[in-house]
């Protein structure tokens, strides 16, 4: 799969990468925790007036214990996630909003498979250190251990991210209101 080609970049198909001209019927939006995955696809929803549906896969991976082959329960996401992708499309569901994480580009058509998705769209989510910073002490102000865990986290995975090459959209959060964002994601990939 080529590196990032330019500032559109391609749209993820089930078949090859494509030009952005595919029916895109799925948006994933990528980044290191607190850089507003969660946020922006609730932002997408809000102004979304097809039928569509909303996945964090946070949510959708939770189980404890993870295994130590699979710590952050990467195989069951993806399971978890076909089978909302099936039930979503039979309940009317055409679009897809999607807030994760993809380490490696080599899953990325593993993602656009479990959402049968006709073409995917990739979103990098970044915001300066010091935004993630304030964002996180927010989030896990009541919870010391999680804090650091996070503050840790968000560094290593944004090196990770760095690494992986994947052909997305970059979009800094740390300047932009939600809504501003939502709007761009969506001109981006033909939903307005």
């Amino acid at each position: 799969m080529p590196g990032r080609s330019d500032y559109l970049g391609a749209a993820h198909t089930a078949d090859t990468l494509s030009p952005m001209s595919a029916l895109v019927d799925a948006v994933f939006l990528n980044g290191t925790v607190g850089s507003g995955k969660t946020t922006l696809a609730a932002a997408i929803d809000a102004v979304e007036a097809g039928p569509r549906a909303v996945i964090d896969l946070d949510e959708i991976r939770r189980f404890s214990p993870a295994s130590v082959e699979d710590p952050f329960n990467h195989e069951l996401e993806l399971q978890n996630l076909a089978s909302l992708a099936v039930n979503f499309r039979r309940a009317g569901a055409e679009r897809f909003i999607v807030a994760g994480v993809i380490e490696d580009s080599r899953e990325v058509e593993r993602y656009v498979q479990a959402l049968g998705a006709q073409a995917m769209r990739a979103f990098r989510l970044t915001a300066p250190p010091e935004v993630l910073s304030t964002r996180l002490r927010q989030r896990h102000s009541d919870n010391s251990v999680e804090l650091a865990w996070h503050l840790n986290r968000a560094g290593q995975l944004t090196e990770i991210l760095d690494r992986a090459s994947i052909d997305e959209i970059p979009i800094d959060t740390g300047g932009l209101s939600p809504a501003q964002l939502a709007e761009f994601v969506r001109r981006q990939v033909g939903w307005t």
